[in-house]
């Protein structure tokens, strides 16, 4: 059921473990979300304005407000005045937003901190910062996570820096962050059950993300936390930024909202013509 084209041993393996997951669910006739917990079956995603200019990221804002996405994910990290630029045009044209910045390793602990502080000088404060430091900057992570809370209130994701149970049991331990993201094709599904269970035990909040993947993986991810309903961020939004997707089912979009209504399984399918090729 589930493909990748995979560059890792992770990504492989969390496209058998989908597929043996799904097989399981469809062969005691019950859609994923309940296999996984049952405590919903509909999720609420964000969706993503990419690197690109403050008349651009106004737009795509715009256009965003009207579909009913309140939770907007910036892509920032290359340069900071930009950065800046673009969230005051975003804040012009959708100006009861939520922002989410994922820096995706983009900034020093310093700098992270002064997007922040430049921020609430415009009266912004961010729901979440994703990733602000290099992957292995535990140390700047750290810092960031402390004066991002103290002084604004905003929790930090590690997202790169969570590549497995011993990196989140590090997080935790460490207090180095408020918040874990979870990505099947990063950890596997179970391997991202372990985190999970790992997070929630302590205390630690969570986030559901992916990589640029269609509404396969997408689905799953989504049945995944509908099911377990523990997260407090939900980040699918990847088919919604695809100009094609192979794939149908699985869930009903409308807007930021996608509902499992399928009855066993995952519910998607890969839409194939007759050449072998995408209708």
């Amino acid at each position: 059921m589930s493909i990748y084209l995979c560059s890792s041993p992770t990504k492989a393996r969390a496209g058998v473990e989908m597929a043996v997951i799904d097989a399981v669910a469809n062969s005691i006739r019950i859609p994923l979300w309940r296999l996984f917990g049952g405590a919903s079956n509909s999720v609420t995603t964000d969706i993503t304005i990419p690197i690109v200019t403050p008349n651009e990221a106004a737009q795509l804002a715009a256009k965003y407000r009207g579909q009913g996405f309140q939770t907007l994910k910036l892509k920032v990290g290359k340069n900071l005045n930009s950065d800046i630029e673009v969230l005051k045009a975003i804040r012009l044209v959708h100006p009861d937003c939520s922002f989410i910045l994922d820096a995706n390793e983009g900034y020093t602990a310093n700098q992270a901190i002064e997007v922040l502080d430049r921020l609430n000088e415009m009266g912004v404060t961010p729901v979440l910062f994703e990733q602000p430091v290099h992957r292995d900057d535990w140390e700047g992570l750290r810092d960031v996570s402390i004066a991002a809370m103290e002084k604004y209130r905003v929790a930090v994701a590690a997202d790169e820096s969570c590549r497995g149970l011993l990196d989140a049991q590090k997080i935790i331990h460490g207090n180095l962050a408020h918040v874990i993201n979870i990505k099947l094709a990063k950890l596997g599904v179970l391997g991202a059950l372990e985190v999970i269970d790992a997070a929630r035990k302590a205390g630690i909040a969570l986030m559901i993300g992916g990589m640029v993947e269609t509404r396969i993986a997408m689905g799953f991810a989504g049945h995944l936390a509908a099911g377990l309903g523990c997260f407090s961020f939900i980040d699918l939004d990847t088919p919604l930024l695809l100009s094609e997707d192979p794939v149908y089912g699985g869930y009903e979009a409308s807007g930021p909202v996608y509902k499992f209504k399928n009855a066993r399984g995952h519910g998607g399918f890969l839409h194939l013509d007759n050449n072998n090729g995408w209708n």
